[in-house]
Order: C-alpha cells, then structure tokens, then sequence
C-alpha cells in the first residue's frame, strides 16, 4: 500500500503492492525548476569523529573517482570536501523509464578545532568512501616500560 493517499495526485495506487515504486513528489508540477536531483547529491553524508590521536571525517560518496573529489583547507581552519557527479548522456535512441540516481556538485565545509595539525591532513578514498585524517597536536603517546617481576 503506498503512504501517498489514493487520488491524491496522478500516482497510481495499488493496495495489493505493498512496496510501489511511485514516490510522491511535492513539488512536481510548479512552474519553478526545482531539480531534488541535484540537491539530494548536494547533502553529501559525512561522519566526524574524535579519537585521542586525530579527527577523522568519512564521506560516502558511491561511482566517485578520487579524481573528481577535492579535499583543502581554506583559512587554515575550515576543512572542504567538494566534488561532482556529473549526469549520464542522454542518447536519442535511448527511452529512460526512471532516473534515481543524483547527479550535480556538492560542498561540504567543517570548521577544524584549535588541535588540529592542518599541514599533516591526509585522506584516502576507496569503494566510495572518502576518509580524511586530521592529526592533533599535543597528542603524546605514554612511553611504557615492561617491568620484570622476579620471584
């Protein structure tokens, strides 16, 4: 059953088909051009965590190429992660039935912590996921010597 109520719009409704393919669209139709295409890629999903060594930052990013992303730091503290998915050609002889897949550029900005180590950034990409590395300072790491215990 779709979560659209029946009627409401040119959606077809099928009680029977408890997983339609219709999404509802609140904005189809106005005579703006709103493209949820673009902005849906526009909201790239980051996580930034801490840990005692380093910030780091993962960004999914699916079919991206490491080429097509760019990682800076601007103002020598706010971290950019920018990039484009460019849209797939459209050919004559091609008949597209549906397009799900978001396309457009996105920008994503952090502003970095007073500890963060800006000229040591790293970053890694592989399988779609971007991983950013921003060591701190002032991290020291405990010097441990193993004592023997006689007896």
């Amino acid at each position: 059953m779709s979560l659209v109520p029946f009627g409401f719009g040119p959606w077809r409704s099928d009680v029977f088909d408890p997983f339609p393919l219709d999404v509802w669209d609140p904005f189809q139709g106005f005579p703006f051009a709103f493209s949820c295409e673009a902005s849906a890629f526009a909201a790239a999903r980051v996580d930034w965590k801490e840990t005692p060594e380093a910030h780091v930052f993962t960004a999914d990013l699916p079919g991206l190429r490491k080429e097509e992303v760019k990682v800076d730091v601007e103002d020598g503290r706010v971290l950019q992660i920018s990039g484009e998915r460019n849209q797939e050609r459209e050919e004559k002889a091609d008949t597209w039935y549906r397009v799900e897949r978001s396309s457009g550029r996105f920008l994503r900005r952090f502003p970095l912590p007073e500890n963060a180590k800006v000229e040591q950034v790293k970053a890694a990409m592989e399988n779609g996921v971007l991983t950013v590395t921003v060591p701190k300072e002032g991290v020291t790491v405990p010097n441990v010597k193993s004592v023997h215990i006689s007896g």
